[in-house]
């Protein structure tokens, strides 16, 4: 028993009997559960710190103010995602694939990310001038958070660790940042310091956790002079990612336009009601990143040795998907009504029965997030673009049409429908997809926790 991988790997003893026996002696497994665990443990600080946070945010701007900050970060994300350049999966996959040609990757990643940045926070401050002409507070909004584009460059370090299924020192570097901007939010709305001052300290954790990922990866005896730049491997880049990129814009666009529409169609109020159900719904999102970004690495390397075992991992991570999202959508459902007036206060009551819809979109969003790992190994990326594409229009037109009608809630069962037709419905009009549909399928009906 000594020898044990089990008793090897000190954070196991930890975990449920149940589960240190399934793990006991899978190297893999292991590395992935750590991973994961790492992850949870700073994604569940970052959710309890940051709901207390943004409750008393809620509560001390109001509706009104509330829902034009909500506004302002919900349009300057659909800018963001074109300076990601949709490169994060490609990154990993690279590296995994070619760990000898890391300085290539990673150094033409950054150069790649740092000219987009650049571009998207042009682009961004020229729309929302348009758009709101005479708005002069909501263009120092979205100017002074658009303006972490500009550090997004920095944050490629963020996919090398990724590749290395190594997230304690992410944890490390971008939950100081958080920890650190936490306080500082506390500390302005106890100055009872004007609404603008909070979009600065938006951009300040972005700059403090770039500088946070530098150090640690200069910690790990690595070099950031050694990045080097290659116009081909950056055409190659691009060639990949570019579907992956118009599919992030696209996949925000349909995460986002609902509080924008709502904004444009029935005003800021409306927003920060809707807001606090989109933000308690959300807030859930980390568990299907960190067993996402624990996994992938695996898989890639799993197309590489047999199609069954690539198969036979995608399946367990698909109904690992769906058993998280349906353990945390069920009692929220019950408590919704009671639990959002009860943090937030009157004011936002009517985003209880919002949350209760909203909540069931994590599924399709988890198993949205899991099925592009199947896409991007396979280099389908054009037809995940195609996809999301197809559920952005469909979010919009349902939009249009419920959000005159049922206000926040009808935005909110658009934003579902949505999701679970770019995520599942859509496998089943493609031929090459359909098998993929298949599987989901039984993952919504036989979830397992692995």
């Amino acid at each position: 028993m000594a020898s044990s991988p089990l008793i090897n790997q000190p954070w196991l003893k930890y975990l449920p009997l149940c589960i240190r026996r399934r793990v006991e002696g899978q190297v893999y497994l292991q590395n992935v559960v750590g991973n994961t665990a790492w992850q949870f443990g700073d994604q569940i600080l970052r959710m309890g710190v940051g709901l207390l946070v943004g409750i008393w945010l809620a509560r001390y701007l109001g509706p009104e103010q509330f829902g034009l900050f909500s506004y302002a970060l919900a349009f300057t994300a659909l800018f963001t995602a074109i300076a990601g350049l949709g490169m994060d999966d490609i990154v990993v996959r690279d590296v995994v694939r070619a760990p000898e040609k890391r300085y290539e990757i990673l150094g033409t990643a950054f150069g790649l990310r740092m000219v987009s940045g650049a571009i998207s926070f042009m682009v961004a401050m020229v729309v929302i001038v348009l758009l709101r002409p005479e708005d002069t507070l909501s263009h120092w909004l979205v100017g002074i958070v658009a303006a972490g584009s500009l550090f997004h460059g920095f944050f490629i370090i963020e996919f090398w660790f990724h590749s290395q299924v190594q997230a304690k020192y992410m944890v490390m570097a971008k939950g100081s940042a958080f920890f650190l901007c936490a306080l500082v939010k506390v500390g302005m709305i106890l100055m009872e310091l004007p609404l603008i001052a909070f979009a600065w300290v938006t951009l300040l954790e972005v700059i403090l956790g770039a500088f946070g990922l530098i150090a640690v990866y200069l910690s790990k005896a690595e070099r950031l002079s050694l990045w080097r730049w290659r116009y081909q491997a950056a055409a190659k880049m691009l060639r990949d990612s570019w579907p992956l990129m118009l599919s992030a814009v696209v996949i925000m666009i349909y995460l986002r336009i609902d509080q924008i529409l709502l904004g444009e169609l029935a005003g800021n109020e409306a927003v920060g009601i809707y807001s606090v159900a989109v933000r308690l719904s959300e807030v859930w999102y980390f568990i299907p990143a960190a067993i996402y970004w624990s996994v992938y690495p695996a898989i890639v390397e799993a197309k590489g040795i047999s199609e069954e075992l690539f198969y036979e991992r995608l399946q367990k991570l698909y109904r690992l998907m769906v058993f998280s999202s349906y353990a945390l959508a069920l009692p929220v459902v019950f408590v919704a009504q009671w639990l959002v007036p009860f943090l937030f206060g009157e004011a936002y009551g009517q985003a209880g029965v919002m949350l209760g819809v909203l909540i069931w979109s994590n599924v399709f969003v988890s198993l949205e997030m899991a099925r592009s790992s199947f896409l991007t190994v396979m280099n389908w990326t054009r037809m995940y673009l195609v996809t999301v594409v197809l559920g952005c229009l469909l979010n919009i037109a349902l939009n249009l049409w419920l959000i005159p009608i049922y206000g926040g809630i009808g935005a909110a069962v658009a934003s579902l429908v949505a999701y679970w037709f770019a995520a599942h419905g859509s496998c089943f009009l493609f031929r090459q997809l359909r098998p993929t549909g298949r599987m989901l399928s039984s993952a919504l009906v036989n979830p397992r926790f692995w």
